[in-house]
């Protein structure tokens, strides 16, 4: 198939009469031109196991010719001004809201997820453009006397690959194209192979309101990965996926010296009070533990409770969780749909098979599904696991899946150490009415995002990373900015 050349379109959409996408065919973006390949693929709708559509293998060509077209379209993009590109990212958030419907459709048949989680999603990628529409980084003057002034500025860093896992398709390339964007960056993204859909829809669109070569989308298989990392001409990586592959990403992008950001997997710990009312934060921390089928890296995997509340507790969120509705992400009322791809099933059904094999006890749950889940879907019953010893697989693993373990603690000092302890450290969490003892436990915990009360709070102003294996550098907020920059220090020699 020839290009296919896409019209700027901002004056269509200052009508009002912006055409709508169609969602049916699905091509690369290379320069604002639709693009085929040679070879093709394909996915499936993880509830039904039924085909999605073909979608274009990536080469070393295209990957070529995308770069060259990010490098060209960044000598004058990056003399655009903060206000342009604003402009620009405020008018494709309002062009995705008024895609909203098919987006969300293409969403729970790519990924799996109840279509009301979709649309959440969806609204969360749009506020996320909108609020760094007007986000800037300050310039710092650090001294200025007679003789000289000092400035601290930012500038941007050129080429932007962005590598976009499969459990947030959606959300998580905004969170890279806006603030790759907003910086004067251009970006390239690489879906997940298992989610590359809503990806090459979000880059057709933004065709009309960016210049060729400002955002391009490529999908592949496994080797298209890479291409990015290792490519001499891309000057950073802005990663989100497991910690395995974020090692292979780091060590690929080191022989170019590549700035990267990191986003990787957590086992995320809640610490519950002996203090907290049980029937109020049930339903909140049943959501933040199953959401998404638990397919997040902020879930909630190892949940503590006090165990002078512990029977209480565990009966009361047993009752709530086993009221989750189970099945296709387009059923009425579902809140927990499929795992996303046959990797991840047989994953999750391993950690179910340990049950019977390590003795834990499942406080609800626990069935093993059938290994070949064809023309059923990757369905899991939601399983919560009785008090498992502490260095079983349930705890010191992150199962990506809807089985959770809840654990007891009675001292302060012994579960700090519990919570802390392993590799990871996205997010944590504790519970309690007494918000200075809270406040105090919190400090203590070692991860990017702690949270009193709640869990998985995310804001688009609000820089979101890891500690230890669970990242390197932020996303989102001013601090999230700077790592899409060079910093750069001016002096300025008065009176010569």
């Amino acid at each position: 198939m020839a290009p296919s050349a896409i019209s700027n379109g901002v004056s269509n959409v200052a009508n009002g009469h912006t055409p709508k996408l169609e969602f049916e065919t699905y091509y690369n973006l290379i320069n604002n031109e639709l693009t085929k390949t040679a070879k093709s693929r394909h996915n499936i709708n993880p509830a039904t196991t039924e085909p999605n559509p073909e979608v274009p293998v990536s080469t070393q060509e295209d990957v070529d010719k995308a770069v060259a077209a990010a490098r060209a379209a960044f000598k004058t993009w990056s003399k655009t001004t903060l206000e342009e590109r604003g402009e620009k990212l405020v008018a494709y958030a309002d062009a995705i809201d008024g895609h909203k419907d098919d987006f969300a459709k293409l969403l729970t048949a790519e990924q799996g997820k109840p279509l009301a989680q979709s649309y959440v999603e969806i609204g969360m990628a749009t506020s996320w453009l909108r609020a760094f529409s007007t986000m800037k980084i300050p310039d710092e003057v650090i001294e200025d006397n007679e003789d000289i002034l000092i400035i601290h500025t930012n500038v941007p860093l050129g080429v932007v690959g962005g590598i976009v896992p499969w459990n947030y398709p959606i959300l998580l390339a905004v969170g890279k194209i806006a603030p790759a964007l907003i910086t004067a960056n251009t970006l390239i993204l690489k879906p997940s192979p298992y989610a590359p859909y809503c990806n090459l829809k979000l880059a057709e669109l933004a065709a009309r309101f960016f210049p060729p070569g400002v955002v391009q989308a490529l999908s592949g298989e496994e080797d298209l990965g890479p291409m990015f990392t290792t490519h001499p001409d891309i000057d950073k990586i802005a990663f989100t996926g497991s910690i395995a592959t974020g090692k292979k990403v780091m060590a690929a992008a080191a022989p170019t010296l590549k700035r990267v950001t990191l986003e990787l997997g957590g086992n995320d710990p809640a610490i519950i009070c002996d203090d907290v009312d049980v029937e109020a934060i049930i339903p909140k921390l049943a959501n933040v533990s199953f959401l998404c089928c638990s397919q997040i890296c902020m879930m909630i995997k190892r949940l503590y409770v006090h165990e002078s509340i512990y029977a209480r507790f565990l009966a009361a969120f047993v009752a709530h969780t086993r009221a989750f509705k189970v099945g296709p992400g387009t059923d009425p009322d579902v809140f927990i749909g499929p795992v996303q791809n046959k990797m991840q099933f047989d994953k999750v059904r391993t950690m179910y098979q340990h049950i019977a094999a390590e003795n834990w006890t499942p406080a609800l749950g626990g069935d093993v599904p059938d290994p070949d889940p064809t023309g059923k879907g990757y369905f899991f019953t939601p399983t919560i696991i009785d008090n498992p010893p502490e260095d079983s697989a349930i705890v010191t693993e992150e199962p990506f899946g809807p089985i959770l373990p809840v654990l007891k603690w009675k001292d302060e000092e012994d579960i700090i150490g519990r919570a802390n302890a392993g590799k990871t450290g996205l997010g944590a969490s504790v519970w309690s009415k007494d918000l200075g003892r809270a406040e105090r436990m919190a400090r203590r915990l070692e991860a990017g995002s702690v949270w009193v009360n709640s869990h998985f709070d995310v804001a688009p102003r609000v820089p979101f990373g890891g500690h230890k294996w669970s990242g390197v550098g932020m996303e989102w907020g001013v601090l999230g900015l700077k790592g899409y920059c060079n910093p750069q220090t001016l002096w300025l020699k008065k009176g010569v």
